[in-house]
């Protein structure tokens, strides 16, 4: 693209893919996010949602997209880290077809007990129980990524606890609830209001720091497994070739945005908390998550049914 065309950007409408479906996570929080981030770049923003195949078909349709600064992808742990190790032929090439533009958020889950059934109040007395009795304590899962934080944890903490696979938050965290299950692991958006009726209790959240979405629980790595550090997160992509003045201002703008304390309490209030990093430190951030994420799906066994 000619200089002068980069300086006149933007010009006309930005479309930003989210490959997920409306409602979920990442579309709520690009929705968030384009409301401001239209009034600072004078131009609306279109959220398109195209879902599909783990978020795969709405990456690879952002990785064909024209590199002019007019298309974007909502990328996530999933879509630009950890796919690759989960499909045969997941489409699109994450290093490749994008470059970094911003972090936009982390996504801590939470490990969560019954509280009437198992009286564990934190990780240490969690991996003692499991170490009594091996294989016998399951634990609900109800996304990949859940099976990925679940593998890291019985690996680091040598706990061994059983895997049980769910399709959806709503049946787990029932299921724990009811007693018929004694643990969960899950997004803090859908176990805080469970934690906060006193259903469930935390046992400890998967961030390296304590998050302000749960004040007061401790992060795994601070409770006898140091390091510890697996969390979900959402990012900004460009197609590969897409103007650098272009993505310095993108990623100027966003990270105006998030350090507004209004999007800060919006953004916690479901469930992301803000961080921003810009392209260079992303694009490494990733390629460290990719290698991370790889390492345990393999190790694991983990594929998708």
């Amino acid at each position: 693209m000619p200089t002068a065309l980069a300086a006149s950007w933007p010009d006309k409408p930005i479309r930003i893919i989210v490959p997920y479906a409306p409602g979920q996570g990442a579309d709520v929080l690009a929705r968030l996010l384009s409301q401001d981030l239209a009034k600072r770049l004078n131009q609306p923003i279109v959220v398109e949602n195209r879902a599909g195949a783990g978020g795969n078909i709405g990456s690879a349709a952002a990785a064909r997209a024209a590199n002019d600064g007019y298309t974007f992808l909502l990328g996530t742990n999933a879509t630009n880290a950890a796919n690759e190790f989960l499909y045969a032929n997941q489409g699109y090439d994450p290093t490749a077809d994008f470059t970094g533009v911003a972090m936009i958020g982390l996504l801590p889950m939470v490990i969560c007990t019954s509280a009437a059934d198992l009286p564990a109040n934190s990780v240490g007395e969690l991996i003692q129980r499991a170490r009594a009795r091996p294989d016998t304590l399951n634990v609900g899962l109800p996304s990949t990524t859940a099976q990925v934080v679940f593998a890291e944890f019985v690996k680091s903490a040598q706990a061994p606890l059983f895997a049980v696979k769910y399709k959806a938050s709503s049946q787990s965290l029932t299921d724990a609830m009811g007693g018929q299950i004694p643990l969960v692991i899950d997004t803090v958006t859908a176990a805080r209001p469970h934690l906060a009726s006193g259903k469930l209790r935390a046992v400890g959240i998967t961030s390296l720091k304590a998050s302000d979405m749960l004040p007061g629980v401790q992060p795994v790595s601070e409770q006898g497994v140091p390091g510890f550090d697996v969390v979900a997160w959402d990012a900004l992509f460009a197609p590969h070739g897409t103007p650098a003045p272009i993505i310095r201002q993108m990623s100027e703008q966003i990270r105006l945005v998030l350090e507004q304390p209004e999007m800060r309490r919006k953004m916690l209030d479901i469930g992301v908390e803000p961080l921003v990093m810009p392209p260079a430190q992303l694009n490494a951030f990733v390629n460290d998550e990719r290698q991370k994420w790889g390492a345990i799906i393999k190790a694991a066994g983990i594929r998708i049914e």
